[in-house]
């Protein structure tokens, strides 16, 4: 996410440009038990009850969000009035309650990697994963009308357990010091190249002790470790990354499948947090995957997400909050010949909210 205005969070509210969800529609608002005081230090506390807004449309530059119902539970703002311009300088609220949120995102695929790109990366969620991945090829060069099977166990992709499927002798998958790869009959064909000898979380395959032997064990992807360094290095040190050959597959290539992800810390471009909910036995934070054509977009969705100790940072503004839930879907697609991201929001909540000047977070 692009860094907000360091200035005040009331500074960004007045560089939006403010809509209606919807031409037909018109902004809803309300509020409840608002009061004012002064504090003893001359600052302005403004304190809502309730506060309740629908049919929202919010656009800062090219990050675009719509809300239909937006609740703000025992809220607290206060405000320095130095100046011509008030600054606010806190803001709590007991919760947040938002229904029917979009939020678009521009993702630029060419950019090239920067100071950032070494941020401390946490997938920990990975680490545990478990679930299965489904794609149909559909007369794709390498198989005609493949089924593709890849399970995920304790984080860990085993090229040894997937499957390819098809008309005739079935392909097999693998990952070599190349990259991933797919076994034909007529032959090898990479899907993801990679741009060192060495990668993080890879166990390469390995072949038998006598000169063209076949390959005895097709290798280990652990997928925390992986995508940790891959996103370590920035766009701009992935190397080829997805073939062209590749890439003419996902144009015909539905996919679908669930991935219960585990508890664990997770931190990537300004965003950070804690899955919960596996250690006690409960199904939170299980993604179910879907693309009718992998190459035009994927649909990633949450029925029930569960985090705590979640934060957000914008430039000198951070929004941290003690525990999210809720349902929701993230969708990566291609609109324009440009890549987007939407996150569609059915339902969430945010408990203990707080939001501030703060420098950027460290990890651990």
């Amino acid at each position: 996410m692009a860094s907000a205005p360091s200035a005040s969070l009331l500074g960004l509210l007045l560089d939006a440009q403010a809509g209606t969800t919807t031409p037909d529609s018109k902004n809803r608002f309300t509020i409840e038990g608002l009061s004012t005081r002064r504090t003893p230090d001359g600052e302005l506390e403004i304190a809502v009850d309730r506060l309740a807004a629908g049919a929202l449309r919010l656009a800062w530059g090219s990050y675009v969000i719509e809300v239909g119902d937006l609740a703000l539970h025992k809220l607290v703002a206060r405000l320095r009035l130095d100046g011509s311009v008030p600054q606010l300088r806190a803001f709590t609220a007991d919760s947040i309650e938002l229904t029917a949120a979009t939020l678009l995102v521009p993702v630029d695929l060419a950019t090239k990697a920067t100071a950032d790109s070494t941020a401390p990366w946490c997938m920990a969620p990975l680490s545990g994963a478990e679930g299965t991945i489904h794609a149909q090829i559909r007369e794709a060069h390498l198989m005609f009308d493949a089924n593709v099977a890849v399970p995920l166990r304790q984080g860990q992709v085993d090229f040894n357990k997937a499957t390819v499927a098809h008309v005739g002798p079935d392909s097999r998958m693998g990952v070599s010091r190349m990259g991933i790869y797919v076994d034909a009959p007529n032959g090898r064909s990479y899907l993801y190249q990679f741009s060192a000898a060495v990668v993080d979380g890879v166990t390469y395959e390995r072949r038998g002790s006598l000169i063209g032997a076949f390959v005895s064990d097709r290798g280990q992807l652990r997928l925390q470790p992986f995508l940790e360094g891959l996103l370590r290095q920035g766009p701009a040190s992935h190397g080829p990354g997805f073939t062209e050959q590749a890439r003419l597959l996902f144009e015909r290539t539905a996919l679908s499948g669930h991935v219960q992800l585990s508890d664990g810390r997770f931190a990537a471009a300004g965003i950070e947090g804690e899955l919960v909910g596996r250690a006690e036995g409960r199904h939170h934070n299980l993604v179910r995957l879907h693309s009718k054509a992998v190459g035009r977009g994927v649909s990633a969705e949450v029925q029930s997400l569960s985090v705590r100790q979640g934060r957000l940072q914008a430039g000198s503004l951070a929004l941290q909050c003690d525990a999210i839930t809720g349902a929701l879907q993230l969708r990566a697609f291609v609109e324009n010949r440009e890549l987007r991201l939407a996150v569609e929001i059915t339902h969430a909540k945010m408990a203990g909210v707080r939001l501030g000047h703060h420098s950027p977070a460290t990890s651990g």
